[in-house]
């Protein structure tokens, strides 16, 4: 059903109209020193793939690419143990997974989730005048490089970060079902950039989005200020060449975070835009405060992203 054609956040296989198997795979490097808090967010990033697709998590691997030396087991430990809390979370059951020997520690899932065939949302069926929502705010991938640099505390801003790294994105992604949304995908690695770009070469379509509603972080803006970079930005910001442009009013900070890569981000959402407002409102009374419209999809002979 779902390939490799349009760079989607998962596959999918069909089986029937009402079992149709997501399967996704992911790991990453730890963001923060917690090892409880470095498992629970590299496994909800990783469950992320199949609530971007409107599907239910329903088995879990562990990916573990652990050092043989040098970390205690008791940390190890600790990253499977916030893994699993997330599994649990999300209802799903961890059947196994596998460990290999590597210098740099990494962790994260293979999910296998399911979800019926009239609900699957892919992120190149965005349609034109459809409302865009985003479910998190973003600016987490400056604030973890400003915090490991010393430029910011080790016990401020990023404690809320993680958490919210942390948090599933069950709740949008069974709303987003409810109401019918036309397109979806997770901002992760690539940023809101680049995800929305694969959103609008996928689809076919232009993609508008207002700077003043995007839900963000104002350290995230302090850090960039500050020339902070992550070790992805730059090659973010190439990765859509000249597909993005930038309203002069737009601050110089703002535009840089389109291209901050997220760990654990929220859903894009692309739905009508009759429907947009109640969409918010319910995903907001699932607890999902931070999510906002923030901007909308237009007819465009090119794929493009456009910031005002």
């Amino acid at each position: 059903m779902v390939g490799i054609e349009t760079a989607d956040d998962a596959g999918v296989f069909h089986i029937s109209d009402d079992i149709n198997l997501v399967q996704t795979a992911d790991f990453i490097t730890p963001p923060l020193d917690d090892p409880f808090l470095f498992g629970k967010i590299a496994a909800a990033n990783s469950l992320s793939d199949v609530y971007a697709m409107g599907g239910r998590p329903l088995t879990a691997l562990n990916l573990c690419c652990f050092p043989a030396t040098g970390v205690d087991k008791e940390i190890l430990a600790e990253i499977l143990k916030g893994g699993l809390e997330a599994i649990q979370e999300a209802g799903a059951a961890l059947v196994g997974g596998h460990t290999v020997k590597d210098e740099e520690l990494k962790y994260g899932l293979s999910v296998t989730g399911v979800v019926k065939k009239a609900d699957i949302k892919r992120n190149s069926t965005a349609k034109p005048g459809d409302k865009l929502i985003l479910s998190k705010r973003i600016g987490t991938g400056v604030i973890v490089t400003g915090t490991r640099m010393g430029r910011l505390p080790p016990d401020g801003i990023i404690l809320q970060v993680a958490a919210d790294m942390a948090c599933l994105n069950a709740a949008a992604s069974k709303r987003m079902v409810e109401f019918g949304a036309s397109a979806c995908t997770d901002v992760t690695g690539f940023g809101l950039a680049g995800h929305s770009f694969e959103m609008a070469k996928g689809s076919g379509v232009g993609i508008r989005f207002r700077a003043s509603k995007i839900p963000h972080y104002s350290e995230s803006l302090e850090m960039i200020q500050q020339g902070v970079r992550t070790g992805v930005t730059m090659s973010n910001r190439q990765s859509v060449g000249e597909h993005f442009r930038v309203n002069a009013s737009v601050p110089e900070e703002l535009a840089w975070l389109f291209f901050d890569p997220q760990t654990s981000g929220g859903l894009l959402i692309s739905i009508a835009a009759e429907r947009a407002q109640a969409l918010l409102d319910a995903i907001r009374s699932d607890g999902v405060r931070e999510a906002e419209i923030v901007g909308e999809v237009f007819a465009s002979e090119k794929p493009e992203i456009i910031v005002e």
